[in-house]
């Protein structure tokens, strides 16, 4: 039901962008043509004002009212789309958009009477959205008994019983009625929804309150084990100290009807459903409760998906230094400006958040990352460095770690280190696919250790059958073994995965070569020059070898070279 629901609700929203209205060859036509494709490419902003300036001369077109109101949205200005919401409402126009609108505008004002009476049959959001709002609005009405009951008979629909039962532990828990929202989240009703961070942490507040402090440090342990980060730290730290916990996560009805839309907003975007949808949900949770950092957090990483990084960044620089997520906030900012190109900018965010949460392992990592992308390696290691010695023996993300300061040392050209950082990966997590193959090849590129090499990278293929890059470290092994027949079905299997990489193309010539196929390794040689950048000077594909290769064949360049001839043979 849930997704027949959520279907037609998405149908909806792509349907109200897309009609063209039908004053649009009148004054209105330009603004609404713009507003029209900035929409189509997610620019909520320029929609918004390209519509408003449509709305001006036609203030009755109903499928502007409702762009309009769709962009106004998305771009978190829920204020200014609510008129225009009741606008469509008393045109008596079925909107879900404009219901979405209204819902939060009386959610904002506490207008409960006006929610519980809502006709939802007819034009509501869905009938999970909708039951929950309404129980909410029961318990801001002083109904609570009404509300339990209506959470009660929304759970008995087969599907998302238990984030029904998640938002009655936060009812009951807002009311101070600890005890049974304990006993929700102590049995399996709380579902998926008391499973994730917030519904963790929400459980352990609720614990707090009952002074069950061992409880609920056994139920942070069992759920992070060591991954802690500053918020949960400060949680630990007020548990074992024995200090007050306040509940938090929902303290009134608004802030219920806020955690309704967070909720499904969150589930939406685990369901790979459509980005600008979600933002929907996730804009009307942050407007009913701007200090909601998970919906903010889930926000700008919607906003990011979606190609609007200036807004995301608007939306990560509005995270207060003491807040506990504030590095997470900090890290988005910086992804978002590289993405936005401004790769000086990310880097300085990151120094200084390495000044300021410097005991956070993954804030050095990314730092490294950005770096090595900047081709600073040696900065790059050092901050790889500095994240390993923060790292808990037991993180998984350790070998990630090695991994990452390997490809840096060996960028840098440490081959000593870069092997001892694969090896040291691999001890952590002996059959990964990249680090197998990143050893194998480097290996095979240096001509050594080749027996091992193969070993290596066929574990790789077994285990990414479908990586063109791996596939072809098989087929190079083997031309460097000798073994040129089996080479080349590797390496045409590489092609067929990776048809326009230069680098794959040019071994498939090698080979070819190697056993007499001379015009195919040309024609081949040919391809991987037409499929090199200009500006990839630096490539791993050598233009000027492949030219000579074509010019003398590839039996004259190893001897130039000074490099051990072909084989006569496969035998070795």
């Amino acid at each position: 039901m849930y997704k027949r629901m959520l279907t037609g609700v998405a149908a909806a929203l792509l349907i109200s962008t897309a009609i063209v209205p039908r004053a649009a060859a009148q004054s209105e036509a330009g603004g609404y043509l713009a507003g029209r494709h900035a929409a189509v490419n997610s620019d909520f902003r320029e929609a918004a004002r390209f519509y408003t300036q449509a709305l001006a001369q036609d203030s009755g077109n109903v499928e502007l009212l409702e762009s309009t109101v769709l962009s106004l949205i998305s771009l978190g200005e829920l204020e200014k789309a609510a008129p225009l919401a009741r606008m469509l409402e008393e045109k008596n126009q079925t909107s879900q958009v404009a219901r979405l609108a209204m819902i939060a505008d009386m959610a904002q004002s506490e207008d409960f009477a006006a929610l519980i009476s809502s006709e939802t049959t007819t034009d509501g959001i869905g009938p999970w959205v909708d039951g929950l709002v309404k129980a909410w609005a029961q318990v801001g009405a002083g109904d609570v008994t009404s509300a339990l009951a209506s959470f009660d008979a929304l759970s008995e629909e087969a599907g998302l019983e238990g984030f029904v039962m998640y938002h009655k532990a936060l009812a009951l828990a807002s009311v101070g009625d600890y005890e049974g929202a304990e006993a929700i989240f102590a049995a399996t009703g709380a579902g998926a929804a008391g499973q994730t961070r917030r519904g963790v942490m929400a459980h352990v507040e609720v614990l707090a309150q009952l002074e069950r402090y061992e409880d609920a440090l056994e139920v942070l342990s069992t759920s992070f084990g060591d991954a802690t980060d500053p918020e949960l730290e400060r949680m630990i730290r007020i548990l074992e100290a024995r200090e007050p916990m306040p509940f938090t996560h929902v303290e009134d009805a608004k802030s219920g009807i806020a955690e309704v839309f967070f909720t499904f907003a969150a589930v939406l975007r685990a369901e790979s459903a459509a980005d600008n949808y979600v933002l929907l949900y996730a804009r009307i949770a942050r407007y009913l409760r701007p200090d909601h950092v998970d919906a903010l957090l889930l926000t700008a990483g919607l906003l990011e998906t979606l190609d609007q990084n200036a807004l995301a960044i608007e939306e990560y620089g509005s995270v207060s230094a003491d807040d506990p997520a504030f590095h997470v906030a900090e890290l988005g900012r910086a992804d978002a400006l590289r993405r936005s190109g401004k790769d000086d900018q990310a880097i300085e965010v990151l120094q200084q958040l390495a000044r300021t949460h410097g005991d956070l392992a993954v804030v050095h990592s990314t730092l490294g990352d950005m770096l090595r992308g900047q081709d600073d390696y040696d900065a790059a290691i050092a901050a790889y460095d500095r994240a390993i010695e923060r790292a808990p023996e037991t993180a998984p993300v350790r070998w990630v770690l090695h991994y990452s300061r390997g490809i840096a040392n060996e960028r840098a050209g440490n081959d000593i280190e870069m092997e001892a950082d694969f090896r040291a990966a691999l001890a952590l997590n002996p059959e990964q696919p990249q680090v197998l193959n990143y050893l194998g090849y480097s290996m095979v590129e240096q001509n050594r250790n080749l027996e091992e090499a193969l070993n290596m990278i066929e574990r790789a293929v077994a285990a990414s059958p479908s990586s063109g890059y791996i596939v072809d470290s098989l087929g190079w092994v083997f031309y460097r073994l000798g073994r040129y027949e089996e080479a080349v079905v590797q390496m045409e299997r590489a092609v067929e995965l990776l048809a326009v990489d230069p680098v794959v193309n040019d071994h498939l010539g090698d080979v070819y070569w190697a056993v007499g196929r001379n015009r195919e390794a040309e024609f081949q040689w040919s391809r991987a020059l037409s499929f090199i950048e200009e500006d990839d000077a630096d490539g791993e594909a050598d233009p000027l070898r492949i030219r000579r290769k074509l010019e003398i064949g590839l039996d004259a360049v190893l001897e130039e070279e000074g490099a051990p001839p072909l084989k006569l043979s496969n035998d070795i």
